[in-house]
This record gives C-alpha cells, sequence and structure tokens, in this order.
C-alpha cells in the first residue's frame, strides 16, 4: 500500500543573527525576561529588499529536491504553508514556482493557512495525494518572514520577541515499505478562541466577530476606522496592523493539545511513548516542549529543540528542527519520529514517520 516518505529535506535561515540585547535597544525589555519566558536567546532575520519568504522558502526547497536525488522539473505539486506571504494574493504557491524556474511544467500549486500547524497538515495533505497515487514527488515548503510585520516598539514586545524568519522544505515520494515513511497523521482545530492568536487588520470582516463578542464597542471603534480592508492611519496609530496574542491562554491550550494529539498518534499505530526515538515539536516556546518532554517521559536526546537559535518561525520551524536533526546524526534511519504542532486558528496536528 503506497503511502509517502520524506526523500530529501532542506532549511535555511537567514545570516542576520538578532540577539536579545539588540531587541533591548528598541523597546522595554531584557535579555532575561525573553529568556525566563520562551527561552529564546537570539532569531533570523531576512534581508529586507532582498528576501522574502517565496526566496527562503526556494533556498530551502532546492536543497530539499537535490537530496532527493531528481530534477526541479519533476516536481508534479507544491504545497506552500506560511502565514506570512510575499503577497496578499497570489499566495507563496506559484511564486515559489517561478522562483525555482518550473513554470513549464505547470504543476498544481496549493498554499495553506494554518500557521503554527502549517507543516504538519501540509505533511498530512501531500501524504493523501501520494496514497491515492495522484502525485509522485510533491514539494512541501514552510516559509516565514516576520520580521517584516512586527511590531518594534514597547507596545509589541510580548509578540516580537517570539518570532524569527526562516524556511524548511521536503520533496515527498511514494514508498510501499511498512517500515518506512509516513505511518500516520492526526489534525484538529477549534475555532472558539480564533482571535487570541491573531492578526486581524486589515481584513474584510467590518468588525463582525469582534462585535460577536462584545469587545468591538467596548473599544469604541467605528465602522469607519475598525475592520477595513486596506490600511488607515488608525490602524497604523493603534497598532491593529500588528499580531496579537494572549500568550497566557495559548500556553495553557498548547500544554494539553500537544501531549493529546501525541498519544493518539501512536495509539493508531499501536505504539507507545516508549517507541519514539525523537520527538520534533513545533518551536513555539521552550516551556511547552519542556512540558510536553515532561508529560511523555522522554530524556533530553530524544527531543530536538532549536528555539534558542532562530525564535519560533511558524511554519518552518519543524522542517528546520527534522533538517537540523538529521544532519547532526540525531535521527537514524529506522527511527520513530514524532511531529507535533499547535498555532493560532487554534489548529494543531501530529505525525509519527519511519525515518
Amino acid at each position: 500500500m503506497l503511502h509517502a516518505k520524506i526523500s530529501g529535506i532542506g532549511y535555511y535561515v537567514p545570516e542576520k543573527v538578532v540577539t536579545n540585547n539588540d531587541l533591548e535597544k528598541v523597546m522595554d525589555t531584557t535579555d532575561e525576561w525573553i529568556q525566563e519566558r520562551t527561552g529564546i536567546q537570539e532569531r533570523r532575520y531576512g534581508k529586507k529588499h532582498l528576501e522574502t519568504t517565496t526566496t527562503m522558502g526556494a533556498r530551502a526547497a532546492t536543497i530539499a529536491i537535490e537530496r532527493a536525488g531528481i530534477s526541479k522539473e519533476e516536481v508534479d505539486f507544491i504545497i506552500f504553508a506560511t502565514l506570512s506571504p510575499d503577497y496578499y494574493f497570489p499566495g507563496c504557491g506559484v511564486l515559489v514556482q517561478r522562483e525555482l524556474g518550473i513554470t513549464q511544467s505547470e504543476a498544481g500549486a496549493l498554499d495553506i493557512r494554518n500557521q503554527c500547524s502549517g507543516f504538519v497538515y501540509g505533511l498530512s495533505i501531500a501524504d493523501q495525494f501520494i496514497r491515492s497515487g495522484m502525485y509522485k514527488n510533491v514539494l512541501l515548503i514552510g516559509a516565514e518572514m516576520h520580521s517584516m510585520g512586527l511590531d518594534f516598539s514597547t507596545r509589541g514586545r510580548n509578540v516580537t520577541v517570539i518570532f524569527g524568519d526562516g524556511a524548511g522544505a521536503v520533496l515527498l515520494q511514494p514508498t510501499e515499505d511498512p517500515d518506512k515513511g509516513i505511518l500516520t497523521t492526526k489534525l484538529h482545530s477549534d475555532g472558539t478562541f480564533a482571535e487570541k492568536l491573531a492578526f486581524e487588520n486589515p481584513g474584510a470582516h467590518g468588525g463582525y466577530h469582534l462585535d460577536k463578542r462584545g469587545e468591538a464597542h467596548d473599544l469604541q471603534y467605528s465602522d469607519a476606522t475598525y475592520g477595513e480592508m486596506f490600511i488607515n492611519e488608525h490602524m497604523i496609530q493603534s497598532g491593529q496592523i500588528f499580531p496579537v496574542m494572549d500568550g497566557q491562554f495559548v500556553f495553557k491550550m498548547a500544554v494539553q493539545k500537544f501531549p493529546e494529539v501525541i498519544m493518539e498518534a501512536l495509539a493508531s499505530a499501536n505504539l507507545t511513548t516508549s517507541d519514539i526515538d525523537m520527538l520534533i515539536p513545533h518551536q513555539a516556546n521552550l516551556r511547552i516542549s519542556q512540558f510536553v518532554q515532561r508529560k511523555l517521559g522522554l530524556r533530553d536526546d530524544q527531543v530536538w529543540n532549536n528555539i534558542q537559535r532562530y525564535g519560533n518561525t511558524t511554519a518552518a520551524s519543524i522542517p528546520i528542527a527534522l533538517c537540523e536533526a538529521i544532519e547532526a546524526g540525531a535521527v537514524k534511519p529506522g527511527d520513530l519520529v514524532c511531529l507535533a504542532a499547535f498555532g493560532s486558528g487554534f489548529t494543531w496536528g501530529s505525525a509519527l514517520l519511519r525515518w
């Protein structure tokens, strides 16, 4: 029975390193405060006007394709996961196709907006396409250029200190080997608390969702200043054009859903936590990863964390971490690898794969 395996993997992070001390110069924060709450010491920022979500994704994709041993022209489907696309539309899928120079094949391109869970969702989608026999060489990219849309002031520090730029990519192909490739994926969502971690404006909602919660009028927004499709001066001055997050609420949800979805995947594959050789969680917060590690009873060498060096790269975090772990020899052929993510939406998911 066909299912997908990762035949090639690559990642790219920009050269520019931004430390916590660098952020101290533009906002009221400290290295100690950031590390205590997130575990982050530094992150990478792309070169303005020279790098984009698409170009970083293309760099990672080129490595993955080469390692898979195929030509770029053999890619027959592209999945691009990001919350920070180059344009509002079109999506990065067609842009990376152009960047890679493979438009003549006219391969399909799909953009998915599942934020921190984007790579796991994309992995599941690719697996289903391959299981059906529809595609043979699926390129999956997770990439983010957060630095272009963050609030570099004290007002935005709770969000800004967390995020960094980067990209990861995998090339998926079919296999009939039951002991290799993706064993199972589990996907979930709950939109009840969508605005707890969101980028609300500009948007076409016209205040609708906030009115439903009884919050928009409390904040005294008017029809002329809130919920418009395009940026206006009020949005800029009030900071509406930046992402918002209720960090404590997100943390509580994440530490609940992470273990649940991992155990769900293990149960469906008739495996237990003792079978896991490497857990690669979405790099949201080091404290979350450590909580999940303790909950599952895993050793330090069974969990790969790199948020200390890259921050939260959202859809890119899992493929970057997976690629690093493989290159470091921490993931070996035959190992059971568990991927798990939780993020805005809320959406969450897990995947088990035999390397």
